[in-house]
């Protein structure tokens, strides 16, 4: 029976507890190889290394599983593993688990998320998972079956092409969630503040600090879907392109 060749990749890095625990997972559904970056690389949203080189090896991690460190970001190691490591195109593209919440606004900041979409600018089917637990210990397993069906389910159904799906997951044991829920980016955004110190030469130097506010009431929106203790899928488009204002647009360009 044909396997389905499965590419992980995250932005916490190769060695991250949450990305282990997503190829472990993987290793029950298909074949699967590795290309993950050698150290955290968090925020780094579609950043692509264009002014410096980019080495990768081999690395001997438990698992059945090939495992590849490289050099690079998360868009990267898609870009990498697509030309130089794999000897075809892979079914599936996941990547995570990220160690916190990826939902609403955070997406346009995520490398979890950003790996996922440039696999789906490549064509390919692809997942970003993040789990609402910032901890490096968190118990990732809670999620593992409705993980492996998402993937199982995309899989047999597949993305319309220039579609990923961006899943996020409930920091709750597995059966205190409630379930899946398809839904709508929330309207939602960091409010941001630079808080300002100084260092022990008399040097000002500034901190990012803030808040998250939420801004969406709706029940399908995901920021609210997991508070109420489901699992958000989000079907998320690379086409950043206002189609509903084109032709209001061209009438004010053309007057």
């Amino acid at each position: 029976m044909h396997k389905p060749l499965i590419l992980v990749t995250n932005d916490d890095g190769i060695t991250a507890p949450g990305i282990r625990n997503l190829v472990n997972f993987m290793n029950e559904i298909g074949d699967v190889v590795v290309v993950a970056p050698n150290s955290p690389q968090s925020g780094k949203g579609h950043a692509i290394t264009i002014n410096s080189t980019l080495t990768y090896e081999e690395i001997q991690l438990e698992g059945p599983q090939t495992d590849f460190s490289l050099s690079g970001t998360p868009v990267d190691c898609v870009k990498f593993a697509l030309d130089k490591i794999l000897t075809r195109r892979p079914d599936i593209v996941v990547s995570g688990i990220n160690h916190g919440a990826n939902s609403s606004i955070n997406v346009i900041y995520s490398g979890t998320m950003s790996a996922a979409v440039e696999a789906g600018v490549e064509g390919l089917q692809a997942i970003g998972f993040s789990l609402l637990d910032f901890s490096w210990d968190a118990d990732f397993s809670q999620a593992k079956d409705y993980i492996q069906k998402i993937v199982r389910n995309v899989l047999d159904n597949p993305l319309p092409k220039g579609v990923v799906l961006n899943v996020n997951i409930p920091k709750l044991k597995a059966e205190e969630i409630k379930g899946i829920k398809v839904c709508r980016q929330a309207n939602a955004k960091w409010e941001e503040n630079f808080d300002e110190r100084i260092n022990p030469h008399g040097k000002k130097y500034f901190w990012l600090t803030g808040y998250f506010n939420n801004m969406d009431p709706g029940a399908d929106a995901d920021e609210n879907a997991l508070a109420d203790g489901y699992i958000s899928v989000v079907p998320v488009k690379f086409d950043l392109t206002a189609h509903e204002y084109i032709t209001e647009l061209e009438k004010t360009m053309n007057a």
